[in-house]
């Protein structure tokens, strides 16, 4: 039986977003945050660290798939798609 793959967004401290895929989101939090090679070098000594989006994704290829789509994104459509929205709407202007 095949694993569910998930991709998800982690927030750091500084509110900079790092997108991941893995079975177990929650449980990669903790290891990027612990860190001691388990975690992304990114997100090293920047926490706390909030995970703010989850999605299933399904098989890994699909994951890996959907994970550069969101990583192709701007910074605005990244928030509006933690916030809710599809990632085929248009981003919303904030202004920022």
């Amino acid at each position: 039986m095949e694993q569910t793959w998930y991709v998800y967004i982690i927030r750091r401290a500084d509110g900079c977003l790092y997108t991941g895929i893995s079975t177990d989101p929650h449980r990669r939090r903790v290891e990027h945050e612990r860190g001691g090679g388990r975690g992304s070098r990114y997100l090293r000594g920047r926490g706390p660290l909030e995970l703010v989006f989850i999605r299933t994704a399904g098989t890994r290829s699909a994951a890996m798939k959907l994970e550069r789509t969101i990583k192709n994104l701007s910074r605005a459509a990244k928030l509006s798609l933690i916030s809710g929205s599809s990632i085929t709407e248009p981003p919303v202007d904030t202004g920022e």
